[in-house]
């Protein structure tokens, strides 16, 4: 009999809720009404949907549901709030504003505005821990920057940034603020209207929803250019008829978490924390990126000196692990979060991404501990003989 590996990828994925599936399935059988349709059938398939949305603004503090558009993703969400807010303020300006560490969707979405519609585009660099400083923000604002985007938490190191205090310096100068926040939003760490966000990608697989349905908080008001057209689906934002069974699902998720019917954040981190300790004393030389306190309760990024995370991985089969963004994987690049935040190409390559989640266990987490410990003693280099 196969034992399954030790899943400590929660940053990657989550694994669906069983009470997520058992949401979804009425809808992937039974209740297959098309939403816009006017009948019986369609209008069940609606009401689900308002339900949904309602479940998703609650989950991020929105003051509205009709300020929830459906996405396929997160990726989808960056690049709908960047290029749609930008080509919607194009009049007013042509300067957008980013980090040296966002997620790829947000680099390519400010890349595109470069290539293909004439902006320019400024990334500001973070300190170590991987925080950018509002006051950096605030020094490379011109009269033409029309948008923001700063990720709520970073996906490789964990680090929150402070979006409050980036509110208070893009409000007043009417530019719009948009974050990234697929990794915070299951951890009761995301509230739109209390960090003064405009914008806000989300993604259901993130917190135990499923895979292929995102969303985009769109604060009331602010003008969007749809980039998909057609039948006027989502406000008119996102063409395509709706994806129910999923929207289900992502507000069974969300639901489950603003019940507080899951284990709380306060568990995850004591777990991330004895993996942390273990490691550390474990295993000479290993250092932790990102902040030390500031970050997500389950992310641990750990750089172990003269050893390549990908090997030792190869030979831990007994943990499901990255050496950083699953969106990364096969690319042969060292990170470029790790590289801004100061580290070497060498030392990217010695990282591992560990990520805690809710269905991880005590035993997980010793057993884990030991796996790696022993696998990077016997990786670990020689050393150096004194003459």
């Amino acid at each position: 009999m196969t034992t399954e590996p030790i899943y400590l990828d929660h940053q990657a994925t989550t694994p669906m809720d069983e009470r997520v599936l058992q949401a979804m399935l009425p809808y992937l059988t039974r209740e297959y009404g098309n939403p816009s349709s006017p009948h019986v059938f369609g209008q069940a398939a609606a009401r689900a949907v308002r339900t949904a949305r309602r479940r998703v603004a609650d989950l991020v503090g929105a003051r509205n549901e009709l300020e929830i558009v459906f996405t396929s993703g997160a990726t989808e969400a960056d690049h709908l709030a960047i290029v749609g807010t930008a080509l919607a303020a194009r009049p007013h300006g042509g300067h957008v504003v980013t980090t040296a560490i966002e997620h790829k969707a947000v680099l390519a979405a400010c890349r595109r505005l470069v290539d293909h519609h004439g902006y320019t585009a400024t990334r500001v660099a973070v300190d170590r821990h991987g925080r950018v400083r509002p006051e950096d923000i605030a020094a490379v604002l011109t009269p033409h920057t029309v948008l923001v985007s700063v990720m709520h938490a970073n996906n490789e190191i964990g680090t929150l940034q402070r979006l409050a205090a980036i509110a208070g310096i893009t409000a007043p100068r009417g530019i719009v603020l948009h974050t990234d926040a697929a990794q915070s939003a299951g951890h009761g760490l995301l509230d739109v209207t209390e960090l003064g966000v405009d914008l806000a990608s989300l993604s259901a697989h993130k917190l135990h929803g499923p895979k292929g349905i995102g969303a985009l908080y769109i604060r009331r008001g602010l003008r969007v250019t749809a980039l998909q057209t057609g039948g006027g689906q989502e406000r008119g934002l996102r063409a395509g008829t709706p994806n129910v069974p999923a929207i289900v699902g992502f507000g069974a998720a969300a639901h489950l978490i603003t019940l507080g019917a899951i284990p709380p954040p306060p568990r995850v981190r004591a777990l991330r924390d004895r993996l942390q300790g273990r490691l550390l004393t474990e295993i000479p030389g290993a250092t932790v990126n990102g902040h030390p306190h500031r970050r997500l309760p389950g992310n641990l990024s750990l750089t172990l000196p003269g050893i390549e995370a990908a090997d030792l991985l190869d030979r831990v089969r007994g943990i499901a692990a990255s050496t950083g963004s699953a969106c990364d994987t096969g690319s042969g690049e060292p990170s470029h979060v790790l590289t801004a935040i100061g580290l070497t190409r060498a030392q990217a390559r010695a990282t591992l991404r560990l990520s805690v989640g809710r269905t991880s266990t005590d035993t997980d987490i010793d057993q884990a501990a030991d796996l790696l410990a022993r696998a990077a003693h016997t990786m670990a280099p020689a050393p150096a003989r004194s003459a």
